[in-house]
């Protein structure tokens, strides 16, 4: 029998989260799901299991160590008949965020949907409720989704006695595969649905409202439940996954729920200090219409490129939350570069009044 640190990967030495993370790479690995024509792999999956199982135990752990094998005798290689009972055993405390989540029971749900929508600025703002057209699989309506003709159902499979899967031993170990009779439905259908040929579900067009929440940001993925495709074996449907594009609005950049805006100044506004109009978003804004409007904001006496002015809680609305993030203006101070005579000799007299007031700075940064 090999040692159980060889199996996982690990030096003797290994810390509980060092064994954790080797076994749940090599449960990745070698997850019979994952290798359906490689007969090997349940065997590599349980043979890592089998190793967690003692190495995770600091008891059993230490019996290991001090005598090897026969120090876990009658707990090594025993119990793990099939994957359910490994699943069992370890439960969400190794599988939580693997394979999709815990271990399903029961009927397989049906294949999940994947698609990508492009929104505007605006729709991010106020939400929008989005229609997609969807060819999915559904449950035939001819044999109500048991694929056999009507007047007549499936029966029993004979070989698996309805479980789809067989049981094979090999040495030590039992393998569990497909039934090779009726391919894991667990039935035989010997008088197929004139409608579905057999197969229980059918293609078929349909309309999907998708809501899309105020404060959605680009990449981020709404799942909506049921709305994917029928179960070939009688469990839920498939899940619906809508990839969310923003298009880019040119006034304002985004970060999270912070909204980031350029406002270019002139010189003698920034010298002197003014007003000026700056591009803000109203939240409060129906779907559908524009959400971009304008505000004066003071621009304080002697304001230097790159400074920054916040407006609490005028950015983006933040999902599920009443509030919104800020919007934050950073002034830039325009240099002229077209001069006439007139205004070069202005400026000239200008520097000789106030150059000597400039200061440096050690001072460096960036404005995001």
């Amino acid at each position: 029998m090999r040692d159980y640190y060889d199996i996982l990967g690990v030096g003797r030495d290994a810390s509980e989260s060092d064994i954790k993370k080797a076994y749940r790479a090599l449960a990745v690995q070698y997850h019979p799901d994952r290798n359906p024509d490689d007969p090997q792999a349940e065997v590599k999956f349980k043979e890592a299991a089998d190793a967690y199982r003692i190495l995770s135990d600091a008891e059993k752990r230490t019996r290991y160590d001090q005598f090897g094998h026969d120090g876990v005798n009658g707990q090594a290689g025993a119990g793990f008949g099939n994957i359910e009972d490994i699943f069992s055993a370890f439960g969400d405390s190794v599988f939580g965020d693997l394979f999709g989540g815990s271990r399903r029971r029961g009927p397989a749900p049906g294949r999940d949907i994947r698609v990508s929508i492009k929104i505007s600025f605006d729709d991010s703002v106020t939400g929008i409720d989005k229609s997609l057209r969807l060819s999915c699989d559904v449950r035939c309506h001819g044999c109500n989704g048991t694929g056999a003709k009507k007047g007549t159902h499936p029966t029993t499979c004979s070989t698996c006695g309805g479980q789809g899967q067989v049981v094979q031993a090999q040495g030590f170990f039992r393998v569990q595969t497909t039934c090779p009779r009726c391919r894991g439905a667990g039935q035989i259908i010997s008088s197929p649905c004139s409608t579905c040929d057999g197969h229980q579900i059918v293609k078929k067009e349909s309309e999907v409202i998708v809501p899309v929440p105020a404060g959605i940001d680009h990449g981020q993925t709404l799942r909506i439940p049921n709305k994917g495709h029928a179960s070939r074996e009688g469990g839920s449907e498939g899940r619906l996954f809508v990839d969310i594009q923003i298009r880019e609005d040119k006034r304002f950049i985004r970060d999270e729920d912070q909204i980031l805006t350029e406002v270019p100044i002139s010189m003698t506004t920034a010298a002197l200090g003014g007003r000026v109009v700056i591009p803000v978003i109203d939240t409060n804004t129906k779907p559908g219409d524009s959400v971009v409007g304008e505000e004066e904001i003071d621009v304080p006496q002697g304001t230097q490129s790159g400074k920054r002015v916040i407006r609490r809680g005028k950015g983006m609305p933040r999902i599920q939350r009443n509030s919104c993030g800020d919007q934050i203006i950073r002034f830039v101070v325009q240099t002229p570069t077209k001069l006439s005579k007139d205004a070069k000799e202005l400026l000239k007299q200008l520097d000789k009044e106030i150059g000597g007031d400039l200061k440096s700075s050690s001072k460096r940064g960036v404005f995001w």
